[in-house]
């Protein structure tokens, strides 16, 4: 078993079974994963706008977020779920990268009870929906925008959970047991813990905000139709 020394993981004397380091070069790490989210989200977006020629620019951005985030939970995320316990001496693409976030929450590399569960949740559940509000954005039919909206919705709301769970936790290790899973450099904990999932509460919030925006339009239009046939 891997123990203080062994490993780079916080706090020093968590137990990383198996632990082997990365042998991969970081830089080589991540512009084959920024490669592969590249290819995916213009691939996405092109089809879309193929489809939708119609789409605007704010519309293509959405369907490439929701089409990152159901890559990120289905497969990044799912792999965790299935191969937790293998992955601190795994040296696949996506066991290295874990590995490497691993150094901001040392939690994925211990198949951490509330990881397994919320992850688990988002592999399940947000993953497919998230691909749903892409397709739904993409399609852009009129009919369709209600159900679009409210999916959205949904999604960004488990999002804004899911994130204030994740901080939360960490929050309440740190401040009431001085118990920190990430390494000290602000590259870890600023960079990765905190930069890395900050998109996840800014973006989604920005999607509520239109969307509620798009529902209220939606609702005056309404409204100002009832009302002019009452006028007749």
């Amino acid at each position: 078993m891997a123990v203080d020394g062994s490993h780079p993981y916080f706090p020093r004397d968590v137990v990383v079974p198996g632990y082997a380091a990365n042998t991969a070069p970081l830089l080589f790490i991540l512009t084959s994963f920024g490669g592969i989210i590249g290819a995916l989200l213009f691939g996405c977006v092109t089809f879309a706008t193929w489809y939708s020629t119609a789409l605007k620019r704010g519309e293509q951005l959405t369907i490439a977020w929701f089409s990152l985030c159901g890559f990120l939970h289905l497969f990044f995320e799912g792999y965790f779920v299935l191969n937790h316990a293998t992955i601190p001496s795994s040296q696949s693409l996506f066991a290295q990268l874990w590995k490497e976030y691993a150094l901001s929450d040392s939690r994925y590399m211990t198949s951490d009870p509330f990881m397994l569960c919320i992850e688990t949740l988002t592999v399940l559940i947000w993953g497919p929906l998230s691909f749903a509000t892409a397709v739904l954005a993409a399609r852009n039919r009129p009919r369709e925008q209600g159900a679009r909206h409210l999916l959205q919705a949904v999604v960004c709301v488990g999002h804004l959970y899911g994130v204030a769970l994740y901080y939360g936790t960490c929050g309440f290790a740190e401040h009431m047991r001085g118990l920190s899973y990430s390494r000290p450099e602000p590259v870890y904990y600023w960079g990765y813990y905190v930069g890395m999932n900050a998109p996840w509460v800014v973006v989604p919030c920005v999607l509520l905000w239109q969307g509620g925006n798009a529902i209220q339009a939606a609702f005056r239009e309404v409204a100002e139709g009832v009302e002019g046939k009452k006028g007749l």
